[in-house]
């Protein structure tokens, strides 16, 4: 069996590397972290900084980033493709994950998390707990589906969108990229790039 590098042990990594360790498919799993004060994280060693990820290549055949960031974890997904590491797909065992749906590198389903048939979910994604994507949407790279949040059928998510906790997107609608709806919002008609809504019905704040 294989290494796994995970990059970044803050609350998110913590999430991560269970799931990894549930996944039973890694003999070692350790961090990158940039903190100084800290030297494991739930009994994961943490073995050097983020700038120390070219010189762990030969050590760790594996790697993934668990950056909450949408855009950094974009970035941090480039670079190990770029140094050669192979890029896993987490999925919780609890999670249920349709056999008809796809989902690219980098992307992580968390406990509860219900993906339904012809979704395409791409690289570096968040489906965070409890989430739920209906059938024959299409989220691209870098979102992230917070806790509690659902989206109906055939719903687009544009890239480093982020649909925090318990929001709510109705079917047939698009959400431009870099857009954010908030907790609780839900979303009846189409959100354009770079905005960002809230209420129910969810208005444009900005």
């Amino acid at each position: 069996m294989a290494k796994l590098l995970i990059l970044g042990a803050g609350g998110h990594g913590k999430v991560v590397s269970e799931i990894a360790q549930l996944m039973k498919q890694w003999e070692e799993i350790s961090f990158l972290d940039d903190r100084e004060d800290v030297s494991e994280v739930l009994g994961i060693s943490i073995v050097g900084k983020l700038a120390d990820l070219p010189a762990l290549r030969s050590q760790y055949e594996y790697a993934f980033v668990a950056i909450g960031s949408n855009t950094a974890r974009l970035k941090w997904t480039g670079k190990l493709s770029r140094h050669g590491f192979k890029i896993p797909i987490l999925m919780h065992p609890s999670s249920t994950v349709s056999a008809k749906s796809s989902i690219e590198e980098g992307t992580v389903i968390m406990a509860g998390a219900v993906i339904n048939p012809d979704t395409r979910i791409g690289r570096s994604c968040i489906i965070n707990t409890t989430s739920t994507v209906d059938h024959d949407c299409l989220l691209q790279d870098g979102v992230h589906i917070s806790p509690g949040s659902h989206l109906g059928g055939t719903v687009t998510v544009g890239e480093r969108a982020w649909i925090c906790i318990g929001a709510t997107i109705i079917n047939n609608v698009n959400i431009g990229c870099d857009s954010v709806i908030a907790a609780g919002a839900v979303v009846t008609k189409d959100v354009p790039n770079n905005a960002l809504v809230a209420g129910v019905p969810a208005v444009i704040k900005k």
